[in-house]
């Protein structure tokens, strides 16, 4: 049971094979036999999985049917959920537990779909490694040494093990595609607004973006849907149609014009990444696609630009942790000043000081120009390069990351070096564009992925490039040993 796809287990539950509290159970046990090796999850949530498996069931007894009925995921451990402890993998948030679901834990809810538990990340989802969570760092399956990528690590790896079909993500500067390359996934970041971030614990506001995490890109059209729609809760949220995703994923690629950067491929690339992915264009080119070089000459400042941002951003987010109002407080202050100060000392980990502090900086007076405007401007250089290149061509190709997943601790004395890593990702979040990662082979035993970027709410195209590709290739059927 554990190796079927979201696709195959509605097909299962719609067939009467199995029911969903006997799929849950399974994966529960699962989950408790494997789990201690990954270190995945925070929090299970073993009792209100049940209920909601019988809930499903109970519907589809009474003629109710859809994909997600019944289906088991987990979420990443920054969306509310009521009641439950929502951690944001924090020390300053261990004691929360939300009074209110986000807006997609409550849709997928109403869907039917069944939360198994809360998955680990990176705290408040700043980091490429997941290494900074208080509840420890999660193993990558397919190589317990090295990393499963970050901030979403956690979804990742729970899915790649088969403890459940598919999770939610989200992803700042990379989060879901990053994780979804370095553990043999598809994951999906979509168009900034597409998906309501209400209830979804802040890192970068003009960033931040949920999504979906799963095996196939089939299955991310399902989760997906089950997400997306305009949300009034959200000042941010786009009152833009959704399409139905999965109806999309057959369309043939002839004529499909493919752009390929000719910055993606600069010496900072591994070689046999590149060859990879090379070979990816050339599956593509038989499925009738038209390849072309294009140009993103601002590439090259993203990464500085997003390092501004992103921890100024975090910095004004972060301001409401103070040991007053919810959260880690320290015990026995002197005085108020005493109470902040050692709260948020305390309560947040070094990497989210650092970024704190580079955000504060880059806002305080006489700075801001020099840095967080001189940034957004860039970031308007960036988009402009993205809607240039759109004319010319329907989707964006290259590799998802620079190199496959490192070692446990590799990149820990070196946050640079980690920074890097998301230069291939980072773009997509400064333009607000949908972006795709998808299995495309195997560096050392290690995971690669393939991205595809494409224009403003194009999420089904990506996703039907991604199915074809998929149903032409078997990088993505592959299962990590022991697992």
């Amino acid at each position: 049971m554990h190796h079927m796809t979201l696709a195959e287990i509605a097909r299962g539950l719609a067939d009467k094979k199995f029911s969903s509290e006997e799929l849950t159970q399974t994966l529960l046990a699962r989950i408790a036999q494997l789990d201690p090796q990954l270190n995945s999850f925070i929090s299970l949530t073993e009792e209100l999985a049940l209920s909601q498996a019988k809930a499903a069931d109970a519907r589809r007894a009474n003629g109710e049917s859809g994909a997600l009925l019944g289906a088991p995921i987990a979420h990443k451990d920054l969306f509310c959920t009521q009641g439950i402890r929502t951690s944001c993998g924090s020390k300053m948030l261990d004691n929360f537990k939300a009074p209110y679901d986000a807006t997609v834990v409550a849709k997928l809810a109403a869907a039917g779909a069944v939360t198994l538990g809360k998955t680990n990340m990176d705290e408040f989802a700043m980091g490429s490694a997941n290494e900074s969570s208080y509840y420890g760092a999660v193993k990558n399956p397919w190589n317990l040494e090295h990393v499963p990528g970050g901030s979403s690590g956690g979804s990742a790896a729970a899915v790649a093990a088969r403890l459940l079909p598919a999770a939610t993500a989200t992803d700042t500067g990379g989060s879901i595609r990053q994780p979804a390359a370095f553990t043999n996934l598809t994951g999906l970041k979509p168009t900034y607004g597409r998906v309501s971030r209400w209830g979804m614990i802040a890192y970068a506001s003009s960033l931040d973006q949920g999504g979906p995490l799963a095996r196939t890109a089939e299955d991310c059209a399902i989760l997906l849907q089950g997400m997306a729609g305009f949300d009034p809760n959200d000042s941010t949220s786009i009152d833009e149609p959704v399409p139905d995703y999965s109806a999309s994923l057959n369309g043939s690629l002839q004529g499909l014009r493919i752009g390929v950067p000719k910055e993606y491929f600069s010496a900072g690339l591994d070689p046999r990444i590149a060859e990879l992915i090379q070979n990816s264009v050339k599956e593509l080119e038989k499925l009738g696609a038209v390849i072309k070089e294009i140009s993103l000459p601002n590439m090259q400042h993203a990464i500085p630009a997003y390092y501004v941002i992103a921890p100024a951003e975090a910095s004004s987010n972060l301001s409401r942790f103070d040991g007053v109002r919810f959260g880690y407080r320290c015990e026995n202050p002197d005085n108020l000043m005493d109470l902040y100060k050692r709260s948020r000392g305390e309560g947040f980990g070094a990497e989210v000081q650092r970024r704190i502090m580079v955000g504060a900086y880059a806002l305080s007076a006489g700075y801001y120009d020099a840095y967080y405007l001189k940034a957004q401007k860039i970031r308007r250089l960036v988009k402009n390069d993205f809607m240039a290149a759109f004319n010319e061509v329907d989707i964006i190709l290259g590799p998802t990351t620079p190199n496959p997943a490192w070692k446990l601790g590799a990149k820990s004395s070196d946050p640079v070096a980690e920074y890097l890593e998301d230069v291939y990702t980072i773009t997509a979040n400064l333009a607000g564009l949908p972006g795709l990662s998808m299995p495309a082979g195997f560096v050392d035993g290690l995971p690669v992925g393939v991205q595809l970027l494409a224009p403003y709410f194009q999420e089904g195209r990506l996703l039907n490039v991604a199915h074809q590709y998929q149903l032409n290739t078997d990088w993505h059927t592959r299962t990590p040993t022991g697992f």
